[in-house]
């Protein structure tokens, strides 16, 4: 993935989040969360992820994204 800007619309965050290869096929992406409260605004995060059905988990000051529908089980 490539560097971002110090400063950039919410859009553009996003599209540079899908755009990511494992987001495109259906994978798992991490963000830390301080980087979406900064550039995003964690609500608006949450609202989007909703939008598309998928599911985030936080962990240790990141959130896993899993970008497709399927349903999350905890194995352990």
């Amino acid at each position: 993935m490539t560097a971002l800007p110090q400063f950039m619309s919410r859009e553009i965050w996003l599209r540079h989040l899908f755009s990511s290869q494992a987001a495109q096929d259906g994978g798992v992406v991490r963000r830390k969360i301080r980087d979406i409260d900064r550039f995003v605004g964690r609500e608006v995060f949450l609202v989007e992820m909703r939008r598309r059905g998928f599911a985030v988990v936080e962990n240790a000051g990141q959130f896993v994204i899993f970008c497709n529908r399927e349903p999350i089980r905890r194995v352990v």
